[in-house]
């Protein structure tokens, strides 16, 4: 069946990590109080040959009843579909995130090995391009510290601010907000980080916000405290006139960090928040 309107989508894959990456992405649907669709899609073109009957078809129903299963054990309660696609997996995807609430998939490895992961990869492909935000899962657990999130100014963070505030208070989430200005620059606006914290906690009393403006390099910083975050929030460059392509922080943490990293873009925050 197709992907509910407003869903977390996840792709499966028949990787160890691309069933991990399931259950993360059930427990963001339980927060967020979404259904979860579990999206599995094989490119038969690419493999040279024709498509074949039968079997294979089989083994893709077991893969969705397992990963099924293991939503069901990490996220009781939400509602869960499948589907099984033809095509390449990145497109399905793409195609979900028109009216997904958030579309999901696991990292490829570049977490653990980012020199092994193309600029083509799965995970790249469809955090720059899609209409929703993004879950990179990860293949191994994240500690339970707190949300970060990037924070420059632009109208994109103080969107992405209002996400991570929303994501922090579902969570039960210390949130971590950091601003990061480089070492050759001047700041003339030294309360602009605290001045946005306070506005998001006002509407999200019950969020404990650390602020933090520190100078460095903006990626190698973020990077630095998503080692001990339980999930990095960030803002994805191209959503204006350049859509597809993804800014360099964003891409640092979705190559390099540990924790599980939500690119937000494409988000309507009244609809996707409210519907």
């Amino acid at each position: 069946m197709a992907a509910p309107s407003y869903a977390v989508v996840v792709g499966v894959g028949r990787s160890a990590e691309g069933l991990t990456v399931v259950r993360t992405a059930a427990g963001e649907a339980a927060a967020h109080d979404r259904p979860l669709h579990l999206m599995h899609a094989f490119n038969w073109a690419a493999t040279g040959g024709p498509a074949p009957a039968g079997g294979t078809r089989i083994d893709a129903e077991r893969l969705l009843e397992r990963a099924g299963q293991l939503a069901a054990d990490a996220a009781p309660g939400v509602p869960v579909s499948g589907e099984i696609v033809e095509g390449s997996p990145v497109e399905a995807l793409l195609r979900a995130a028109g009216t997904a609430f958030l579309v999901a998939l696991g990292d490829g490895g570049s977490s653990t090995c980012p020199a092994c992961v193309p600029a083509d990869a799965p995970a790249v492909e469809l955090a720059a391009r899609a209409g929703c935000p993004v879950l990179v899962g990860r293949s191994e657990p994240a500690p339970p510290g707190p949300l970060l999130v990037g924070y420059d100014g632009s109208p994109g963070a103080r969107h992405t601010l209002g996400y991570a505030f929303d994501c922090a208070e579902r969570r039960g989430a210390r949130l971590l907000a950091v601003r990061v200005v480089e070492p050759d620059r001047r700041d003339p606006d030294d309360g602009l980080l605290e001045a946005a914290v306070n506005r998001h906690a006002v509407r999200h009393p019950r969020v404990a916000a650390d602020c933090q403006t520190v100078r460095g390099v903006p990626a190698d910083v973020l990077l630095d405290r998503s080692r001990s975050a339980q999930l990095a929030v960030v803002g994805a460059r191209g959503d204006g006139p350049v859509r597809s392509s993804l800014g360099e922080v964003s891409q640092a943490l979705l190559y390099h960090s540990p924790a599980p990293l939500i690119v937000v873009r494409g988000l309507d925050p009244g609809a996707r928040e409210g519907a």
